[in-house]
């Protein structure tokens, strides 16, 4: 099996019924699909993938002193001396930093700033063409998701990047790319290596490879979508696993409710069906998810559904 590839410019053609399909597919199937001819223009991938890697380049130095290193330097020379040594399940062999609208973004290479800012403002408005394919799919008015993640536009959505690399590691035995987890959010757009694989995604109890593919946007749905569509789309476990002799780039989106929202399923206009998940507000999910983010996602629901249950009572 293999991570449904659609060709988006198909939306707006005589194959649309057909791409639509296919879009509820990958999110009714597998929490995951890649899309091509999608409309972000192929020389400013270009330049993405040039500054991004500039940059880690200038942090490249700053990774081989960080924790993940020296634990596992640890780790070899404790197993150098006929120690048993357990691999590392707490910590993520990544270099990362994020870039929102409200935080201080590199300067250095000088082109950073302005390419990432023309890619995100892509990408967002690519994430709301999928929101609106979702939409419909789940047989919502176009915009409902949209209006849900913005509180019927009050607030704007939380729209952040994580620029990570994944660099070689000399044992890949001992410890993780990045645990595996299902992503907070809403909608998560990856534009991740073309040449080095690593992303894998948990289908029916398998673990299989997200294929890197040239130019191509991987999109995966979150779990505040899982909860708008009562369960229909569910968020999927995804991991990195560590490279001995590789260099991973992975550039990951995320259009997400405001903190303020108030999320719970959209019922389709006219429709009725039994609530699987609580109502509750963004912010107060992303307190539970951020202590429990690599633990299983349903326990995550019912804390959140005991915090919003507590906030009512003391009103």
């Amino acid at each position: 099996m293999v991570v449904p590839v659609i060709d988006f410019s198909k939306l707006d053609g005589a194959e649309r019924a057909e791409t639509m399909a296919q879009i509820a597919d990958g999110c009714e199937n597998w929490g995951f699909f890649q899309l091509v001819n999608h409309g972000i223009p192929l020389e400013l991938l270009d330049r993405v993938k040039k500054v991004c890697s500039e940059s880690y380049r200038l942090r490249e130095a700053a990774f081989r002193v960080s924790e993940p290193v020296r634990t596992l330097e640890v780790l070899v020379e404790a197993e150098r001396r006929g120690e048993a040594v357990a691999p590392v399940d707490d910590m993520d062999w990544e270099d990362i930093f994020y870039l929102h609208d409200d935080n201080q973004w590199p300067s250095d290479p000088p082109a950073f700033k302005e390419t990432m800012r023309k890619y995100r403002a892509e990408l967002k408005k690519l994430a709301e063409r999928v929101m609106e394919a979702m939409d419909e799919n789940l047989g919502l008015d176009k915009g409902r998701m949209k209006a849900a993640f913005t509180a019927d536009g009050l607030h704007a959505p939380f729209f952040g990047t994580k620029v990570s690399h994944y660099p070689p590691c000399p044992r890949p035995d001992l410890v993780t790319g990045l645990r595996a987890h299902t992503d907070a959010g809403g909608v998560i757009l990856l534009f991740q290596d073309d040449k080095v694989g690593g992303l894998e995604v948990l289908k029916d109890g398998e673990w299989l490879d997200v294929q890197p593919l040239a130019d191509a946007i991987v999109v995966n749905t979150g779990d505040q979508v899982e909860v708008l569509s009562n369960g229909r789309y569910r968020s999927a476990w995804h991991r990195v696993l560590p490279m001995r002799n590789a260099n991973r780039r992975s550039i990951a989106s995320f259009y997400n409710p405001a903190f303020e929202a108030t999320i719970s399923p959209a019922v389709p206009e006219g429709g009725a069906a039994a609530s699987a998940y609580p109502e509750f507000v963004f912010g107060d999910y992303m307190d539970v998810y951020n202590q429990h983010k690599f633990e299983a996602k349903e326990p995550r629901f019912e804390a959140v559904k005991i915090v919003a249950g507590m906030v009512c009572t003391n009103k």
